[in-house]
Order: structure tokens, then sequence, then C-alpha cells
């Protein structure tokens, strides 16, 4: 029954989705090449929580705790499951106080509204996921970002989403690049749920009446542990929190 009642419920929610990326691709623009970083950085706050918004179409609500651990004045390297496209979403906007790049495959660089042009010119990375060798310099190229301009870094360590919630294992090689280029860095762990139920039908029909999770746990700083503490902490802190 809930997939049936989507389908029109879907179809308003993707008018105004849609309507709200193609009505940020000039801000975005404008934002960026007259009033500077800044300037683009805010329009593009403001676009994920329009997104954000269209959800509550679907019946969609927010839950967002501890974010007063986010360290200040530091890189940060959240550390992540991933479920759906609403993690991104969410994380740009509740989390947008770390200024979030991502790591991303290089496809969606090109042909999405104030998606692509955000990617390519707001200071995440595209990587090529069928050539490993040449992710490794451009991921080192978002550690050097963060490092010398105290923002945050996102990675998704299991590389893929999940369709179930149910974690895949945690990749090492993105996240101890990060952290040897960003030694001042804190790698905060984010346990993410319920996020994959808005797309358990696929695309569409859109699942109704969900509730996102996202629970930021306490940071660990770079400098001072060994990778292999850093690692075995945010997997087991992000999985031990999952509910699947």
């Amino acid at each position: 029954m809930e997939k049936i009642i989507s389908y029109p419920i879907s179809i308003v929610y993707y008018f105004f989705f849609g309507l709200c990326l193609l009505v940020f691709h000039p801000v975005q623009w404008i934002c960026l090449n007259v009033f500077g970083y800044q300037a683009h950085k805010k329009s593009v706050d403001y676009l994920n929580l329009c997104l954000k918004s269209c959800t509550h179409i679907l019946g969609t609500r927010y839950t967002v705790t501890g974010r007063e651990k986010l360290p200040k004045g530091v890189p940060v390297i959240i550390v992540a499951n991933h479920q759906s496209l609403y993690d991104v979403i969410s994380i740009i906007w509740f989390l947008r106080r770390c200024h979030p790049k991502f790591v991303s495959k290089q496809e969606l660089g090109k042909g999405i509204p104030s998606v692509s042009y955000n990617l390519r010119h707001g200071g995440s990375v595209l990587i090529d996921r069928k050539d490993p060798r040449q992710a490794l310099p451009v991921i080192k190229k978002l550690g050097d970002y963060i490092q010398a301009h105290k923002r945050g870094a996102v990675i998704f360590p299991e590389g893929t989403r999940s369709k179930t919630g149910k974690p895949k294992e945690f990749a090492q090689t993105g996240l101890k690049i990060l952290c040897k280029a960003a030694p001042s860095a804190y790698v905060v762990p984010v346990t993410i749920n319920n996020s994959w139920k808005m797309v358990k039908f696929g695309f569409f029909p859109l699942g109704l009446g969900n509730h996102l999770k996202f629970t930021v746990h306490e940071p660990i700083a770079v400098s001072g542990n060994s990778f292999e503490e850093i690692m075995e902490y945010t997997e087991k802190t992000v999985v031990g929190s999952i509910n699947y």
C-alpha cells in the first residue's frame, strides 16, 4: 500500500527537488564568481536545506544528535556509513559548520544541475573508481586542502551505499591517506540510520514516513594515535550504533 500511495507523492517531490537544482545552479555560479568562496558555500548550504525540506513532502523526519562534539578551528575528517543520497544532503546541511567536502565518483561531476557544479568548484574531489591508483593523489589533495583551510572531509569507507542498512566492511586506504595529509585533524565518526529506507523501492517511488537519524560520536585526534587505533575506534563506533 505504501508503494502505491508513494507514486503520486514522489512525482510532486521530484518536481520540487528538480526545481531546487535548477534554481540554485545559476545562484551558485553568481555567488562563486562574483562574491567568492564564502558566498558560494552559503548558497550550497541553503540548496541542501531546500533539498532536505523537499523530503518533508514524503513525510520524512530528521534527528541529529551530538553536533556539539564537532571540533572547532581544526581540520575534521567525518567518517560515516553510507545508505543513500540523503546522507550527503543531510551532512552538508546539519554539519555545515565543518564545510564538508566529499570524495565522489567522477560521473557525478557532470550533467547534474547544482550538484555537479558544487563538486567541481566547491572543494570536493572526483575519483575514477575503475582506477584506484588515480584516486590516491586525489584523496591526498583533499587532505592537504582541509589541513590548509581547517575544513571538513567526508569519507564513506564502505565505498558504496548499503541497500538494506547492513554495513559493509570499511576500507582503510582513503582514511589513511587523509590522516597522513592532515595530521592536525580530528576524525569524527558519524552513524546514519534509516536513510536506506528512502530508496527501498529504488529511486521511484520513494519510501514514505521515514525517520532519519544521524549520530555524531566523540572525535579522535589523528596526532597521538596510531592509524590502527583510529581505524578500529572509528569502525566500531559507527557500526555499533547502526540499527539493521
